[in-house]
């Protein structure tokens, strides 16, 4: 009974080391074939003992961490003092990390490295925010300018006070719905053109008077002569009308930009009747090439605003849209009603679209299309490169006027607080000018 235990015992401890030793040979191939794949070991090495390839692989891994360790730190202090600013959000708009150009362009004081607070809490940007969400929400890089208002909160010895700085923001999708911006300081910039704009508004306001006294004469010379020296008094008549309406144009502009609040006068009416009534004041035109109008509006829709710019406004959209549409052809109007809850605003605002069926606006139009005294030559060089037909590219924003109009447009707007942006419809082909307002209500 005692021997028959024992044979037990021993044939049972033989069997567990055979499975043992088994289990061991086939861990160990699968380990070797692992290191294999993982590093490309040669046989030599392969064959080599298990403790020392471990070991080589552990002192591997820890070499290139280290290295990664050390560029990663490179690359960070790099970013820490970059001329540009840059800041970093996760999905919930909490601030990640900022780098110094960042902090001081948005003047961010109450964050620190590894804190992670809402971007909310630190930088009140309603253009940065827009901008981050749009961002998120298509997943494309975008790129958007606009003015920062920064506030200092006042302490126990110091008062309130505001600064403003122009900025550049150019934002990309990161993984896990992370946002990354750069910010470029664009005031430096800014100032410039306005020194610019400020010399050039003084050379247009010398140039007016003797201007007037060519026309005046050209005016009292025209009855007096018979052709064919009329026609020569004719052309300067018609070259010195054209440039006092540049340099009045010009200096409407300038005026806006430096004063463009106290050059309101808001009053509330509706919308529609006055689109309709700058859509009439240009009928000869429309009728010319036979184009229609669609109004499209789901409510009627109040706004405040001031009456005779507005008007302007839709002028220069019209004239544009007319000049440029093809023959028997629509321009579209859609205006939507966008309520504060849904745009995150204080207000409730209005976007209004105007849309034709012409050729379209260039990459350089859409980049230009507001710039003073821009009238579409380089659009119209590089349709000549894409073998476009000129003359029947009914590209909007070709030379044409003064190059002033849409410049007037967009002062105009910015002076209500709101925004225009210029693009081509995807259905039509044609460009889209689209602006938003704010201080709307319902029509009740």
């Amino acid at each position: 009974m005692t021997l028959s235990i024992i044979l037990t015992f021993f044939a049972g401890l033989a069997i567990g080391l055979m499975i043992a030793y088994r289990q061991k040979r086939a861990w160990k191939k699968d380990l070797n074939q692992l290191l294999k794949e993982l590093f490309g070991n040669t046989q030599e090495t392969i064959s080599s003992s298990l403790s020392n390839r471990l070991r080589r692989e552990i002192l591997l891994l820890k070499s290139n961490s280290s290295y990664l360790q050390n560029q990663l730190n490179i690359w960070q202090k790099l970013m820490e003092n970059a001329p540009i600013g840059y800041l970093e959000v996760d999905e919930e708009n909490q601030l990640i990390w900022c780098n110094k150009q960042a902090r001081n362009l948005l003047q961010i004081d109450r964050w620190q490295p590894h804190q992670v607070r809402l971007l909310l809490e630190l930088v009140r940007s309603y253009e940065l925010d827009q901008l981050i969400e749009e961002t998120r929400n298509t997943q494309e890089s975008k790129v958007q300018e606009w003015v920062f208002h920064s506030t200092d909160f006042p302490t126990d010895t110091e008062t309130h006070s505001s600064t403003s700085i122009a900025l550049k923001g150019s934002s990309y999708p990161l993984p896990e719905s992370k946002v990354g911006v750069f910010l470029e300081n664009q005031q430096p910039l800014m100032e410039l053109s306005q020194q610019n704009q400020r010399l050039f508004s003084d050379l247009t306001h010398e140039l007016r008077t003797p201007l007037t006294s060519i026309r005046l004469v050209a005016e009292t010379l025209q009855p007096r002569l018979q052709p064919p020296e009329n026609r020569w008094v004719n052309q300067m008549l018609q070259e010195a009308n054209r440039l006092i309406r540049l340099i009045e144009d010009w200096l409407e502009i300038s005026q806006l930009e430096k004063k463009p609040q106290q050059n309101l006068r808001k009053e509330q009416f509706a919308i529609a009747p006055l689109i309709y009534s700058a859509w009439e004041t240009l009928k000869p035109l429309s009728e010319q090439k036979q184009l229609k109008l669609n109004y499209e509006s789901e409510q009627s829709l109040l706004i405040t605003a001031d009456y005779s710019r507005l008007t302007q406004v839709f002028l220069n959209l019209f004239d544009n849209a007319i000049k440029y549409s093809s023959q028997n052809s629509n321009i579209w109007v859609k205006v939507v009603f966008l309520p504060s809850h849904r745009i995150h605003k204080a207000e409730d605002w209005v976007q209004i679209s105007v849309i034709d069926q012409g050729q379209g606006l260039s990459k350089t139009d859409i980049l230009r299309v507001f710039d003073r005294l821009y009238r579409g030559d380089e659009g119209a060089e590089e349709r000549k490169k894409n073998n476009v037909n000129q003359t029947d590219a009914n590209s909007s924003f070709q030379s044409s006027g003064t190059g002033l109009g849409l410049s007037i447009t967009r002062q105009i707007v910015l002076a209500h607080c709101g925004r225009i942006q210029a693009k081509n419809h995807p259905e039509t082909g044609g460009a889209w000018l689209q602006i938003e307002l704010p201080n709307v209500v319902l029509d009740q």
